[in-house]
Parts: C-alpha cells; sequence; structure tokens
C-alpha cells in the first residue's frame, strides 16, 4: 500500500505515535512484513502479508491516521513472480496462498 498524506506534517507528527503503535501491533499479529516512509516525506508505503482485500480495507480503517483523515491508502496488489533467495519463503507462502 501507499499512504499519501492529507494533513499537514504537524498533524501527522502530532498522530505519530498512536499510528506507530497500531503498526506494531500489526507486526505482532504477522500481518505487516516491511513499511516506512516515502522519501520526501509525502507518505508511507507498508507492504502486507497476503489477505481478502475487504480484510485489509478493514484493518487499514482501524489506523489512527486513517480514522483522523490524516492519509489515504492506495492499495496495489500483486503477485510475485520472482523473488531474492532471501525471500524464498516468503514467496512459497504467497504461491500457496
Amino acid at each position: 500500500m501507499l499512504l499519501k498524506y492529507a494533513a499537514p506534517l504537524e498533524q501527522i507528527d502530532y498522530a505519530l505515535p498512536d499510528h506507530r503503535a497500531w503498526v506494531e501491533k500489526q507486526y505482532e499479529r504477522g500481518l505487516f512484513l516491511a513499511s516506512g516512509r516515502q522519501v520526501p516525506r509525502t507518505g508511507g508505503v507498508i507492504i502486507t502479508r497476503p489477505m481478502p482485500r475487504g480484510r485489509l480495507e478493514a484493518l487499514l480503517a482501524t489506523d489512527p491516521w486513517a480514522e483522523q483523515k490524516l492519509v489515504k491508502y492506495e492499495i496495489c496488489e500483486f503477485e510475485a513472480t520472482r523473488t531474492a533467495p532471501e525471500l524464498v519463503k516468503l514467496n512459497e507462502a504467497v504461491l500457496q496462498h
């Protein structure tokens, strides 16, 4: 997913601790694989495990930034057909999904 900030950075930063706690919870649940800020800082990127789109949309709606309408999410679905050797286990799990 791509996150695009829909508010000034001051508002984004004010709500950042709550967003970070939400992100950490998704890692603990095993749903997120990678995340971080875009450069320049206009939003972010999150890579998740495969899941039905409706479940993903429901999950994103619980992000404090989304609840406060500070970001807009763009979901970009893709199927990995090739990965680096370090990601082979992940790609095998995706293909079985």
